[in-house]
């Protein structure tokens, strides 16, 4: 048994399936915001990336929606690998984009905290407290 066949299993289980079953709306429901969102995003990136000169980010490294070409999977099972690439595709898109303006704002690390797992995008970020490093990279550019 391939690892497909072992992943579908939990599908035929009717617990499993029933639980699916309730979920879907769920799921599903969130295909609007996102729609929206995606749409707001867009109207950001577009207008005040370029009202701050920030570097353009690629939509299509992020967001890639293939997998519903793949001929062994069902109907259902391509619309979900869609709604998946989308969905997480943009989610990262925006933390690109959320990153990016974090660091024209305001590169600072938060303060270090037990259980906090620190953003790879702060590795260059001011230190938490610097003041004067602040100053230098933020005050006198603004």
């Amino acid at each position: 048994m391939d690892g497909l066949d072992e992943h579908m299993d939990y599908i035929k289980d009717k617990k499993r399936g029933l639980q699916q079953i309730i979920s879907l709306p769920i799921i599903w429901g969130i295909i609007i915001p996102l729609v929206i969102f995606d749409i707001w995003i867009e109207f950001y990136h577009r207008i005040c990336f370029i009202l701050y000169g920030l570097k353009y980010v690629k939509r299509s490294r992020y967001i890639r929606i293939d997998r519903h070409k793949l001929k062994y999977l069902k109907w259902y099972e391509k619309l979900g690998c869609a709604y998946c690439g989308y969905a997480n595709g943009l989610a990262q898109y925006w933390v690109k984009i959320a990153s990016i303006t974090e660091k024209y704002w305001c590169g600072i690390m938060h303060k270090k905290h037990s259980g906090f797992k620190t953003p790879k995008h702060h590795k260059n970020f001011v230190k938490y407290g610097d003041k004067k490093e602040f100053c230098n990279r933020y005050k006198k550019n603004r």
